[in-house]
């Protein structure tokens, strides 16, 4: 497939990096310009590119950037054709985006993120840590394999987001309409607590929002308790722990 990251950071390093290897035609963008794409990305294939340039002609634009910017690309994704998949892979932390109200009293992120970009999108990626899907991916029907929830919409658009999950190394999860994404929003019980198949979906029917907002919100208190250089494994630990 013809894919576009927008963004050069860790996760959209990371995708671009992974679909690439799988196969994708891939290109990355970034608003800093293509020397942003870091040399790394680039040896597994992926090319950087303009991004006014790397919206057309694509099957699927992934949006690894910051929450609460997608609006600065409503624009650019005008001319977008509407079969164009864009996938959503961001999460909101207030302490990092600033408050937004729509989201705070209750509208689901991707959502907000939709109406903002002007168009719909699904979400995927965003409940699986940056290490974790940079070191934990495998190949499909390796046992204890990572799942991720894909929620959206369109059907379609769901199943090729779901391939796109699997060829990065995990079990892709249905994990319904993007009204119900709200379940794999920071920080669920389904949040970046690398779960298999068979567990998913209990932690998804587990969410509760103003629970889970709360512990999203202690997250700098709990971080800092972790101490110097946790690892990804302590990290899916402590999230995990805020469930029990």
């Amino acid at each position: 497939m013809k894919i576009t990251v927008i963004g050069a950071g860790v996760i959209g390093g990371n995708l671009a990096a992974k679909l690439s290897t799988a196969g994708h035609d891939v290109q990355v963008a970034d608003a800093r310009g293509p020397e942003a794409v870091r040399a790394e990305v680039l040896e597994s294939g992926a090319r950087a590119a303009e991004l006014a340039d790397a919206v057309q002609g694509r099957d699927v634009i992934v949006l690894a950037i910051p929450f609460g910017v997608a609006g600065k690309l409503a624009g650019l994704f005008a001319s977008v054709p509407a079969e164009t998949v864009v996938i959503d892979t961001s999460n909101y932390y207030p302490h990092l985006s600033g408050q937004i109200e729509a989201v705070d009293n209750g509208e689901v992120e991707s959502v907000w993120n939709a109406e903002q970009l002007g168009r719909p999108v699904v979400k995927a990626w965003n409940a699986a840590l940056a290490e974790t899907q940079r070191t934990k991916g495998v190949p499909a029907g390796t046992p204890g394999r990572i799942a991720i929830p894909v929620a959206g919409d369109s059907e379609e658009a769901r199943r090729v987001a779901m391939r796109l999950v699997d060829d990065t190394g995990f079990d892709p999860y249905d994990a319904g309409t993007l009204a119900d994404s709200w379940r794999q929003q920071p920080n669920s019980p389904a949040y970046c607590t690398e779960l298999t198949l068979d567990e998913l979906p209990a932690a998804l029917a587990a969410a509760d929002r103003a629970n889970d907002a709360a512990i999203r919100d202690s997250l700098p208190e709990r971080f800092a308790a972790l101490g110097a250089n946790p690892t990804v494994d302590d990290v899916v630990e402590m999230n995990r722990a805020a469930h029990r």
